[in-house]
């Protein structure tokens, strides 16, 4: 159901685009329209996961691993059938993480310096797997191409109002300003629910590579809420990457629910948690025992 979803709301975001390049120029427009996205969306393919990890001025782990990340992801992506993805760190203290690449052969796992300092072993590793989940999933490659149609939406609603529509029943200046206004929100509500709908489906996939769906719940809880009291000052300066963390980087409760790029925690936890339950009879699949490997108490670090 929910690849079915994502992939009506995929569609939705296409036909928006093309829409918006109808009004503004017939079937020409909307032919323009078209291959405008397939240019921007081919740059973005092959490029998104170095602009993301610059963005968030992301390292790469190298031989000073004296946490045992390296070794940690490898052993989880062996257990979901994944190559090797580069693992990078980012020195923050709002404890997040995100994967980003355009396919499992081209991904990248990175997480925050407050994320090694403040979560167990057991957290992080069942962080890392929900990130991988995104990997194995295609996530990181559906959300490049969504935030790329959300902002060539908005492109294309403003020149509606500098430029009118076409003159043979264009859509006026009321016509205009309201596709300027509603068109950006339509695309913005497309893709924060594309991204709530690939969250859950991570969730799940991840408690099942790493074998503990509660590693990943009690995770999301301390992530929760330090990400509502810590700030994150490069998330803040690139809000349209926000939806790539496994939880929202930005401070919950300055922006609607509705507007919401990753679905309620509580929920979430919910979810993992009776997913728990029913470990015993679902036959959820146990991570090799390097990585799950971790200290009785205390952050990991």
């Amino acid at each position: 159901m929910g690849y079915a979803r994502t992939a009506m709301l995929m569609a939705a975001m296409t036909a928006l685009f093309m829409g918006i390049g109808y009004v503004l120029a017939g079937s020409g427009g909307m032919v323009f329209a078209l291959v405008a996205a397939a240019g921007m969306n081919a740059f973005s393919w092959w490029n998104s996961d170095k602009m993301v990890l610059r963005m968030h001025n992301a390292r790469p782990v190298g031989g000073t691993d004296t946490h045992g990340l390296v070794r940690m992801v490898a052993d989880l992506a062996d257990a979901a059938g994944l190559p090797m993805p580069a693992v990078y760190v980012i020195d923050t203290p709002q404890p997040n993480a995100f994967a980003t690449g355009r396919n499992p052969d081209n991904a990248a796992v990175a997480v925050t310096t407050g994320l090694l300092q403040q979560l167990s072993r057991e957290e992080v590793a069942g962080v890392v797997a929900h990130e991988l989940a995104h990997i194995r999933n295609r996530d990181t490659a559906i959300m490049t191409v969504t935030a790329t149609f959300a902002g060539a939406i908005t492109m294309l609603a403003n020149f509606a109002l500098f430029f009118g529509g076409r003159r043979d029943g264009g859509p006026g200046l009321l016509g205009s300003l309201a596709l300027m206004f509603l068109a950006p929100l339509a695309a913005g509500l497309v893709q924060m629910a594309i991204s709530r709908t690939r969250e859950y489906a991570a969730d799940r996939a991840g408690a099942e590579i790493c074998g503990h769906p509660l590693w990943l719940a009690d995770a999301l809880e301390r992530l929760q809420a330090g990400a509502a009291r810590i700030d994150y000052d490069a998330a803040e300066r690139n809000p349209a990457t926000a939806h790539m963390f496994i939880v929202n980087p930005l401070h919950a409760h300055t922006r609607d629910a509705l507007f919401a790029t990753h679905p309620s925690t509580a929920n979430r936890v919910a979810e993992l948690r009776k997913m728990a339950g029913g470990a015993s009879s679902s036959g959820v699949p146990r991570v090799r025992k390097e990585a799950a490997r971790a200290p009785k108490s205390g952050p990991w670090g």
